[in-house]
Parts: C-alpha cells; sequence; structure tokens
C-alpha cells in the first residue's frame, strides 16, 4: 500500500516537471530606431534545427525549455544572445552592424580585425555586390572594388573569365597577376561558387601584404566561404534562367554596297573597275549566286542569342560544437554559335558545363580546440567546335560576295585554307572539341587556444592538398572544298578548283595534371592591457606544387616548385587611438643560386584614429570615425617565367672544321645553348601608401581615399641587346629593369533611410600611371624613340595631320617614305624636322590599352518587399589602334569585309570626279582615299587610327520582389524572392564599332554577353 501512494506522489511530482519543462516565448525584435525587423533569425543555442523567423511587424513566438538561450541575428545587424529564465516576453532592439566604426571587422592577412585597429591599406567588398550572370566572377570586379583594374576580352563560354590587376601593372616582368588566397589556402577563385562566399577582401599595400612574402608582391585577393552557424537548420536554393545576347558586333555591308566600293577603290587608284554594270545587276537581283553571292556570315552563323541555367543548393545549420555547411551547384553557358540540323551525334557549339561542390565542417574538440575540414572541387566540361580559333577571323574576314554558304551542286565553297576558309565550315563541320577538367581541394586546420599557457595566445597548423586535372579530346575534320572561276564553260557548269582535300574525323589528346601542398604553422598573440592593445603573429609556411603529366624527357619537369618563408607582425596599439605595426617576410626561392635563394622584406605602417580625441569627440560630434595611416614596405617577386636560371645550359651543335675549305673535316661541338645567371636575385617593390578613412553624420556617409606609389626595381628581363662582341648566343636572364607607377583609389558608400525606404549610394574609382625608368634597349638619340621614360606598353605611331587636300599639298609637305599616296591619302607630321616622314617621326601618342582608370556608381533602393539596384561602371585613359582587314578596305584584295561605317558618303574622301561633289575631299574624313591591295602610306600606326578606349556601361540593373511573410508561411518556407536582371544593356563610347572594353584592334573577337537573367530565392 505504501508503494502505491509513493508511486502516486513520484507520477505526480514528474508530471509537474514535465509540464514546466517548455516555455512559450513571445516578443519583437527591432532596430535602435525602434523599427520593426521582419524575417529576423531567432534560434535556440546549441540545438540544431531548433529556431524561428519573425514575421513583417517583427513579432516571434518560440518553445523553449527553461534555461535556454536564444540567439537573435538579422544581417547587417549585430547578433545578440538572450537566457529564457522565468521571463516570457523578450523584447530585443538589435544594434545595426555600422552604428560603431569602432566594431566593424575587416579580414586581413592575419585574421579578423576590428576596422579601428587596421593600418594597412584593404577594401572590403559585400559578395552580393558581385553579381554576374555567367560563370565567371571576374567580370563583376571592375567598378565595384577600389583598387583594381580589370577589363573583359572575349565572350565565349569558358574563355570569358576578366583579367584583372591590384592598383594597375606595376612590371614588364614575367608575373603582374595578384594572388588570390580562399579560405587561407592560393587557389583561383574563377572556380568559386558565388553563393559560396562569406567575405571578399583586397589588401594593396605593402604593410597588408608583407606576411606572404614574395606572393603578394601584387596585391593579394582574399576570400573566405560560408561556414555553418549555430542554430536552425537553414536551406537556402537559387535558380536563375538567362538569356544571353550580343552587346555589340561589327556591321559591314551588304554585297551591293561591298561591290560598288570595291570598284571605287580601283577607279580612283586608275584602275579598271572589278565589276561591270551587268555583274552589279546580277548581284543586286540575286540572279547568280554561285558566282555572285550576297551573304550576310553573322545571320548564317550566329544566333539570336543564346541560353544560361544555375542551380544552387546550400544547407548550413550545427550546434555549438559541430557545425556545416555543405553547397552543391550547377551552371549551363551556351554560346552563340548556330547548329548544322543534320549532326546528332555530337554538338559544335560552344558550351560550358560546371558542377562545384563544397563542405565546410567546424568541430569544438574540446572548449580550446577547434577542427576544421574543408573539401571543395568542381567538374567542369567545355565543348567547341573543332577549329574554333579560326571562326571569328573567318567570320570577320569574308567579305558577302567571296563565296557562297554552298554551290547549288552541293559542293562546299572556300575562299581559302585556314582562317580564310568557309565560316559555316568553320562553325559545324570540323568536328569538335571537348575539355574536360577535375578539381579536388582539401584542408585541414586545427586552432588550439593557449590561453592556460598565458591568456590570448593562440596556435593554428593548416595543412592543404589539392589535385588537379585536364583531359582534352579534339576530334577533327573537314569536308572538302572547292573555290570557283567568276565565268561557267560553254554548258552553263560551273568551272571548279579544289581549295583543299577532305579529311575524316582524326583525334588529338593532350592531358595535364599537377599536385599542391601546402603546410602552415602559426602562433598568434592578442592582448588588451587597458588601453594597450598587443598583438604579434609567427607564421612558417612550405609549398610543393608538382606536375604529374607531360613531364617528357627533360627532368627539370619532375622537379616540383617549392616555396618556404617565415613571415611575422607586430602591432601595438594604445587606446584605439595610435596604431604601430611592423610586418615581414623572409622567403625562399629556388629560381636563385644556392645562398642566395632568400630574401627579407619589411613592411611599417602606422595610424592615428584622430576620431577618439577627446577634442574631437567634444566638438565634432557630426565626424563618426576619422583615421590617417602611413605605410612603407618592400615586397619581392621571383618569378620571371623560368628556372634554374644559375644553371648554364649545354647544347650540341656545329663544331670545328680541321682541314682545307675544300675538303673540311667537320666535328660536332658542345657550347653554351643558355648562359647562367648566376647573379640573379630577387625583383624588389618598395611601396608607400597614404589613406584616410571617414564616417560622417551618424554613418550616413563613408569615404575612404588612398595615394600610393610603387618603384619596382630588379625587374627581369631577357638581354636581348648585348653585343656580338661577347660570344654569347643565348639571351640570359638579368635584373635590368625599373618601374615607378602610382596613383589613387577611393570609395564610398551613403546610407540613408527615409521613412520606410531604404537608400544605399556607392561609387568606387581605380587611377594609375605607370613609367618605364630602365629597360634593356638599344641606345637611340631620339629619347622619344625610347622605351625608358614613357609608360609600359605606350601606344606609339606617326602623327596624322588629317588628309592630303591636293597635289599642292603634297608637294608643299615632306616627302613620305611609305609608298606612293595621292590626294586623300594619311598626311603624317614631320617630328624630327629631316624633311622626311619615316620611321623616326614614330612618337608616343595616346594611353596604353589597359586603362588606368576604372570606376563604378551604383545605388540601391529597398521598400517593404520591394528593391532595386542599378550599377554603371566605366573605364578611361585607354586607348588602342584599329587595323586589319575588318579595317582597312581591300588591304588584302578580296579578302576582308567593309565597315558600314566606311559606306557612309561622309566618312570617306570620295574624289569629286565620282562623286559630283567637292565636299567630299575632305581632309578631315574618317576614312582615306579607298586603294585596292593596301597603301603602304595609309595603313601605319598613327593617330589617324589610333581610337580612345573609354566606355560607360550600364552594368547592372536588378529588380527584386520578396513574398510577405504570410504568404512563404503558408508555404512553410521561411523567405522567397523573385528577381529581373539586366547586365551590360547600353554602353557609351566613342569607338562605335564593337564592344569597347575588348580592347580589339579589328573586332576578330566573341562579343561580350549582354543578359536578362529571372531567378528565385529561397529559404527553408
Amino acid at each position: 500500500m505504501r508503494i502505491f501512494y509513493l508511486s502516486l506522489i513520484f507520477i505526480a511530482i514528474s508530471t509537474r516537471v514535465l509540464s514546466q519543462q517548455t516555455v512559450e516565448v513571445t516578443g519583437i525584435v527591432s532596430d535602435t530606431n525602434n523599427l520593426p525587423l521582419p524575417f529576423a533569425n531567432v534560434v535556440v543555442k546549441d540545438r540544431v534545427g531548433l529556431g524561428t523567423m519573425t514575421d513583417e511587424k517583427g513579432r516571434y513566438k518560440i518553445t523553449v525549455d527553461p534555461f535556454q538561450t536564444l540567439i537573435f541575428s538579422f544581417v547587417g545587424y549585430v547578433t545578440t544572445e538572450v537566457a529564457i529564465r522565468e521571463n516570457r516576453v523578450v523584447n530585443v532592439v538589435l544594434k545595426s552592424a555600422n552604428t560603431n566604426a569602432l566594431e566593424q571587422v575587416v579580414i586581413t592577412a592575419a585574421g579578423p580585425q576590428k576596422k579601428v585597429t587596421v593600418t594597412g591599406a584593404i577594401t572590403t567588398v559585400n559578395p552580393k555586390d558581385l553579381r554576374t550572370a555567367g560563370a565567371n566572377i571576374t567580370n563583376a570586379l571592375a567598378g565595384n572594388v577600389a583598387g583594381v583594374i580589370a577589363m573583359q576580352r572575349n565572350g565565349e563560354p569558358g574563355s570569358n573569365q576578366s583579367e584583372f590587376w591590384i592598383r594597375g601593372i606595376s612590371t614588364f616582368g614575367a608575373n603582374s597577376a595578384a594572388m588570390v588566397m580562399v579560405d587561407g589556402f592560393e587557389r583561383p577563385f574563377n572556380e568559386i561558387n558565388i553563393e559560396d562566399i562569406e567575405s571578399f577582401s583586397v589588401l594593396k599595400d605593402a604593410s597588408a601584404t608583407a606576411i606572404y612574402g614574395s606572393r603578394g608582391a601584387n596585391g593579394v585577393i582574399l576570400i573566405t566561404t560560408k561556414k555553418g552557424k549555430t542554430g536552425k537548420i537553414n536551406i537556402d536554393g537559387k535558380v536563375e534562367h538567362t538569356y544571353s545576347t550580343r552587346t555589340r558586333t561589327p556591321k559591314f555591308v551588304d554585297g551591293n554596297a561591298y561591290a560598288a566600293l570595291v570598284n571605287e577603290a580601283k577607279i580612283t587608284r586608275n584602275q579598271e573597275p572589278m565589276y561591270t554594270a551587268n555583274e552589279l545587276e546580277i548581284l543586286r537581283l540575286g540572279l547568280d549566286p554561285d558566282l555572285y553571292p550576297n551573304v550576310n556570315w553573322q545571320d548564317e552563323m550566329l544566333k539570336s542569342g543564346a541560353n544560361i541555367n544555375r542551380t544552387s543548393l546550400n544547407i548550413n545549420g550545427g550546434a555549438t560544437i559541430a557545425r556545416f555547411y555543405v553547397s552543391g551547384s550547377y551552371i549551363d553557358e551556351g554560346g552563340l554559335y548556330k547548329s548544322d540540323a543534320s549532326l546528332r551525334e555530337y554538338k559544335t557549339n560552344a558550351n560550358l558545363s560546371r558542377w562545384n561542390y563544397r563542405i565546410n565542417l567546424d568541430l569544438d574538440v574540446t572548449k580550446t580546440t577547434l577542427f576544421r575540414i574543408g573539401v571543395a572541387g568542381f567538374l567542369e566540361k567545355k565543348n567547341y567546335p573543332g577549329l574554333k580559333d579560326d571562326i571569328w577571323y573567318s567570320l570577320v574576314g569574308q567579305s558577302p560576295v567571296s563565296i557562297p554558304k554552298a554551290y547549288s551542286n552541293g559542293l562546299v565553297p572556300a575562299y581559302g585554307t585556314g582562317n580564310k576558309t568557309n565560316p559555316w565550315v568553320l562553325a559545324t563541320q570540323t568536328g569538335y572539341r571537348e575539355y574536360w577538367r577535375n578539381k579536388a581541394e582539401t584542408n585541414f586546420v586545427i586552432d588550439q587556444n593557449l590561453d592556460f599557457i598565458t591568456k590570448g595566445l593562440r596556435a593554428t597548423a593548416r595543412l592543404a592538398f589539392d589535385a588537379n586535372n585536364e583531359n582534352n579530346i579534339s576530334r577533327k575534320k573537314w569536308p572538302e572544298q572547292y573555290n570557283v572561276e567568276k565565268r561557267r564553260d560553254r554548258n552553263g557548269n560551273l568551272i571548279m578548283h579544289r581549295i583543299s582535300p577532305e579529311s575524316l574525323m582524326f583525334q588529338e589528346t593532350s592531358a595535364a595534371g599537377e599536385r599542391v601542398s601546402v603546410y602552415e604553422l602559426e602562433l598568434r598573440y592578442s592582448r588588451a592591457f587597458q588601453k594597450h592593445r598587443v598583438e604579434g603573429l609567427a607564421k612558417y609556411f612550405q609549398r610543393e606544387q608538382r606536375q604529374t603529366v607531360n613531364l617528357g624527357t627533360d627532368i627539370v619537369n619532375g622537379i616540383p616548385r617549392r616555396n618556404q618563408s617565415v613571415s611575422g607582425r607586430l602591432m601595438y596599439g594604445y587606446d584605439n587611438r595610435y596604431l604601430v605595426e611592423f610586418n615581414f617576410g623572409y622567403t625562399g626561392s629556388e629560381n636563385f643560386k644556392p645562398g642566395h635563394q632568400f630574401g627579407f622584406f619589411p613592411a611599417v605602417s602606422a595610424a592615428w584614429n584622430i576620431s577618439e580625441e577627446k577634442f574631437f569627440k567634444d566638438n565634432y560630434d557630426w565626424l563618426d570615425f576619422l583615421k590617417i595611416r602611413y605605410s612603407y614596405g618592400e615586397v619581392g617577386n621571383d618569378n620571371f617565367g623560368g628556372r634554374f636560371s644559375y644553371l648554364s645550359t649545354i647544347g650540341t651543335g656545329d663544331g670545328y672544321n680541321f682541314g682545307e675549305s675544300i675538303s673540311p673535316n667537320p666535328y660536332t661541338g658542345l657550347y653554351y645553348s643558355q648562359v647562367a645567371s648566376e647573379q640573379l636575385t630577387w625583383e624588389v617593390a618598395r611601396k608607400q601608401d597614404l589613406g584616410i578613412e571617414m564616417n560622417l553624420l551618424n554613418n550616413l556617409f563613408t569615404i575612404t581615399i588612398d595615394l600610393f606609389k610603387e618603384k619596382r626595381e630588379r625587374i627581369y628581363k631577357q638581354r636581348s641587346h648585348l653585343p656580338a662582341m661577347v660570344g654569347i648566343v643565348s639571351q640570359p636572364w638579368a635584373n635590368v629593369g625599373v618601374m615607378e607607377n602610382q596613383g589613387f583609389d577611393a570609395q564610398f558608400n551613403v546610407n540613408k533611410k527615409v521613412s520606410a525606404i531604404d537608400i544605399t549610394m556607392r561609387g568606387n574609382i581605380t587611377y594609375f600611371k605607370n613609367r618605364v625608368i630602365a629597360f634593356d634597349e638599344e641606345a637611340n638619340n631620339l629619347p622619344y624613340r625610347m622605351t625608358q621614360g614613357f609608360r609600359l606598353n605606350q601606344a606609339r605611331g606617326l602623327i596624322a595631320q588629317g588628309l592630303f587636300r591636293d597635289y599642292e599639298d603634297i608637294k608643299n609637305s615632306p616627302k613620305q617614305m611609305y609608298g606612293a599616296y595621292q590626294p586623300g591619302d594619311v598626311k603624317y607630321k614631320d617630328v624630327n624636322g629631316d624633311g622626311l616622314i619615316n620611321d623616326d617621326d614614330i612618337v608616343p601618342i595616346g594611353a596604353a590599352r589597359v586603362p588606368s582608370l576604372i570606376y563604378g556608381v551604383g545605388m540601391s533602393l529597398r521598400w517593404r518587399g520591394i528593391d532595386v539596384n542599378v550599377h554603371f561602371q566605366g573605364a578611361g585613359k585607354s586607348s588602342y589602334f584599329i587595323d586589319g582587314p575588318s579595317v582597312y578596305p581591300f588591304v588584302e584584295g578580296a579578302w576582308g569585309n567593309i565597315l558600314t561605317d566606311v559606306a557612309v558618303p561622309g566618312n570617306r574622301w570620295i574624289e569629286k570626279e565620282i562623286s559630283g561633289d567637292p565636299a567630299t575631299e575632305n581632309p578631315n574624313a574618317k576614312y582615306p582615299r579607298l586603294s585596292y591591295g593596301g597603301n603602304a602610306n595609309n595603313y601605319r600606326a598613327s593617330t589617324y587610327w589610333l581610337r580612345n578606349g573609354a566606355y560607360l556601361r550600364l552594368k547592372n540593373i536588378e529588380l527584386g520582389y520578396t513574398l510577405p511573410q504570410r504568404i512563404t508561411r503558408w508555404a512553410h518556407i521561411n523567405s522567397a524572392r523573385f528577381y529581373l536582371m539586366g547586365q551590360n544593356l547600353m554602353v557609351w563610347d566613342h569607338l562605335k564599332l564593337w564592344d569597347p572594353e575588348l580592347a580589339s584592334g579589328n573586332g576578330m573577337n566573341y562579343p561580350l554577353a549582354k543578359t536578362v537573367t529571372g531567378g528565385l530565392v529561397i529559404n527553408f
């Protein structure tokens, strides 16, 4: 009986306890202006999958166990934790992450740092601003990232990545590219799924990059990928469909206009016309398309557009002891070539397909030990026509009257062989190429808190192993091709001449592979003592890159490339006002003679946070943050494009002759095919940076401005001008170059909330100008003919003074030494005053092909669920020559198309006897008197053909709508956003012929893409 009563008491107590195990917590999440934050995350700490989101009015409801902790988070706000005890109503106010500049965090080479303690030049970018429709994130850099110069020169899928440089080009040696670090390891970021990027930073000065030694000589881009977060499991899905067209391609005349221009080119040079009146009529009426075709090759070969499809899915979550992030993505990018409908066995169109994956796992092994595992990679396939390299030359160069697409008797026409064959054949009848690439990246990190030794001490060990493999298969063929005489036989049949025999499909293969292993050990110390702060870092680095495929017979190919370095950092700060930092890299290289392989490269920097001074706080409350910083440092570069230059190479060749000349006895001999460069050493860059950072009016306006200067000495160059008396047949490497680069970069942001509308404006600008101070070249008594003293890759040519007006003008002008010329031909300036126009009059003109100025400005509006984003991007201080068969009319006779720009009567010089109007003999016309077969005088690099490469384009415009939460909750999802985005929709420029960003002289490039994208982003 007693047992029965005890059981009843136990059941009653258990019921009481169980009834208290869970509690319902409600509340409102708002910002410091008392405005609710819709869709904020509310999760239970250390409970995977348990959480909720606030509604449109910032309200939430969640059931938790007593004494647990809730975590409140919202993008752009500081995460807050609240312990639940007896309280059932918890209202939380989240502070904006931008409210206090002292709390902002910047990713640096030494890890996350508060913005106030950073003394180097670092640009941070929100990954959401790096929007692009294709597979290459590099195409979003220009105009979005202060300090980065970028340009895209090709639009073909798989080959459409942009070239980029940090603060321009500072060397004419082999290596001017920036280094990219992904999660602490050197890896290309162009292959990353953009949805995986958590943070994006650009390290620009010596103090910011010194820790990377020689690898950071040209600047560093730091990317960290997303990690798992404590709380409920989040699933993010994204689907995009893009329709891609051409931005601008060259426009050419039709067959009728072409024939008329041919006749004019002949007549104006006192030659017989090529087409009779009857032939012109046959061409106009299309009576004989075999002998007198009229083909628009762009219409025949190119589709109006192509499709791009992208899908990505990522899952993240976890508890305090274990967090995970898993993602996968797929992109399929189509090309613009038309296909032959009869070909069903394979595809000939350009295409890129890529599958990406990533797994990031964080484990708290103990309370002081963090273990991170990262696995990522991709599988990529690219497809192209069999002879893809010749397509655009043939497409742009093939005139409308040269050949038909196909002869009426079924035979295949061709103007010539190689890149002068039938464009349709090149695109569809030459087989196909497949490029397969797969890459696996793994990294392991152990981070150990050493507070038990001394507070603020941590040790980190990193290990990475990457494997990269490529397999390329080309299956090529071509049909038998013919050309015809411009007449028929007595029976009316075509008179055929075979241009090339048929080639049945054959196969060519190639492969490449490499393995990369990286080891790092790092010791950090960070400690605050009242107003004093001390930070230190010591790091050991070792990297090995080994070629695994196609080693050949050269033993050097089997020797791995190795880098080794020790680097460090010391920082002292007082009261967040005065900061000083010392960085160094002690780096080794295999490229230098033993005993001279290591170089020491130090950097110092200092910053003064003026806004933390009492007199500033008391008198300038409108100025939230003001910092001035300066850095000076040296960085080294060992990459000159070769290996083991300190060793000589011995070759076998013609040796000695013994005996008389009429009966010599030759013997082969040994000689130095490459002389050793034993004194070759580090290329050294001395960099300076002066920067100012400001936040104004309660962080309404932020601006950062940097002035930079760099002097690069001991630049690598092969000695190509050694006198013969030295007795060296090779061109040894030497440190003979000096170059200077200086400029500025800046960025600004304006953030304002007007009623319920969030407004953001942003802009950035980067400008650089370099100058070659020393260069290995022959001396010249004309200083302007030298490379030194001018910018790198400076455009050079004659100075054109318009066109000759008449023979009197020719008579009274200096003699031009480039062949015969008449009125209407280009007139040049006699620069050196010797009465002759020759190569001594070639001078630096314009700028360089790579723009020295890149800028961007954008604006974002957000109202309730609607958001609008607009971004403009531009370039300036760029110039290049236009030339070749697409620009110089009839320079190669019958080969070469004619731009519609030439056909406009007012654009070219026309003899009055032909036009009947003296006004057409315009000395300021855009094109000179026509000639057939080329004109050596007119078609020379000069200001006449120099074009301004500046442009401004509407880079991106986006309209999005986020569904109300009442709808998404009904659908059992957290949020859903639809958007429509356009890229490269408009461009304003001086060139007008093709897309100016290509910086192409002849338009023979696959065009850049103009895209319209529709997408959906869902969060579960």
